[in-house]
């Protein structure tokens, strides 16, 4: 399985709480009374060992995790080891987890062909509606009170210190003279999210040949299309290109840990919608199921929900957003993909074979 070679530093965040105080006891008659009668006090974890004993569930489960590149840090870090102190003090058992990362189609196409996922978290719909129509997940994965989805965020542009390029909208990214780090919408779930935040910021000023327009002049300023959006971002860290178009997350992780760049909000962009999913057919396969949908539940949890907003993801808690919203920027002109008419529409309009990113592609060479 595939690992980020990236090391970024992290935010941390420490889960509130206080430590439990422990009461002692003298041994007396009641503790002679207990042995004399072979009575044993057991504490939740011992009565559900065994309990498991009892009908036969093992006292370690495996889930196997698969999501898109940038997200490798927070979950392997953060995410996971909260889980398995939540699944252990809830059950006993303790959760080893497995995990594969790569650009989010990459990744999608992976476990549709029989990557054995049984959680799926990828950067957007369309990839795990693919692993739905190979006939890998069987259920309405977004029939939720979060229709499908675990986080959200938007698309952003990373710029250097001081902002040297004087870059505050998407058409600044247009200048002569302006390198634009932007991975390729073929492999990363990221790329779609971020040419269509422009082609779509095209339309709110006007029609659909400006949308184009400005898509092609920006794209002229690429010099690489990285493969995902973490490969962008290190290219961007690496010191290539003035500006990088990305995940909100990722630019504020990685520009608070390096602060030598910084955001910059367009006034019309995209929200980010990120899903998660069970995938069926491999959680019967492998007995999982209840560890597998309990993890998707905890990941809307206030505590996990809490982990991704320090780490600068929009929360879909309401709760919890409520709690951290005034840390982030509504852009005033914020659009999402059923706005633009779906994830099919949108596909066709901009993604298909002789589409319009293929025919600003060959504009470019």
């Amino acid at each position: 399985m595939r690992h980020s070679k990236r090391q970024i530093q992290r935010l941390r965040w420490w889960l509130g709480g206080t430590a439990a105080a422990v009461a002692l006891t003298s041994i007396g008659a009641a503790a002679a009374d207990a042995a004399a009668h072979g009575t044993v006090h057991k504490t939740a974890a011992h009565r559900a060992k065994d309990d498991r004993a009892k009908d036969g569930t093992p006292d370690t489960v495996t889930l196997t995790f698969g999501s898109y590149s940038t997200t490798k840090d927070v979950y392997e870090d953060q995410i996971f080891p909260a889980f398995q102190r939540y699944w252990k003090q809830k059950t006993g058992q303790t959760v080893i987890f497995k995990d594969s990362y790569d650009a989010s189609g990459a990744e999608s196409r992976a476990i549709a062909s029989g990557l054995p996922v049984d959680v799926a978290a990828l950067s957007l719909a369309d990839d795990i509606d693919r692993i739905k129509k190979a006939g890998y997940i069987t259920h309405d994965w977004q029939n939720d009170p979060y229709h499908g989805m675990v986080t959200d965020s938007i698309v952003a542009i990373g710029v250097r210190k001081g902002n040297p390029k004087h870059i505050r909208d998407w058409t600044d990214l247009a200048k002569p003279g302006v390198v634009v780090d932007l991975p390729n919408p073929q492999t990363s779930g990221g790329a779609k999210w971020d040419i269509t935040a422009i082609y779509g910021a095209g339309l709110k000023r006007g029609s659909a040949a400006d949308a184009k327009k400005l898509l092609a002049s920006i794209v002229r300023n690429v010099k690489v299309l990285d493969k995902s959006g973490e490969a962008s971002m290190t290219t961007f860290l690496n010191g290539i290109g003035d500006a990088v178009v990305g995940y909100e997350d990722d630019i504020l992780r990685e520009s608070h840990n390096r602060r030598d760049f910084t955001e910059v909000i367009p006034k019309a962009t995209l929200l980010i919608e990120n899903p998660v999913a069970v995938i069926d057919k491999n959680v019967d396969a492998h007995g999982n199921r209840q560890v597998a949908e309990a993890f998707v539940a905890f990941l809307r949890s206030p505590v996990a929900q809490r982990i991704f907003a320090a780490n600068g993801f929009r929360p879909v808690n309401p709760a919890v957003w409520n709690e951290v919203k005034s840390r982030y920027t509504t852009p005033p002109q914020l659009f999402t993909i059923a706005s633009l008419g779906g994830w099919a529409k949108v596909n066709q309009t901009l993604f298909a074979q002789g589409a319009i990113f293929d025919q600003v592609l060959a504009e470019r060479k």
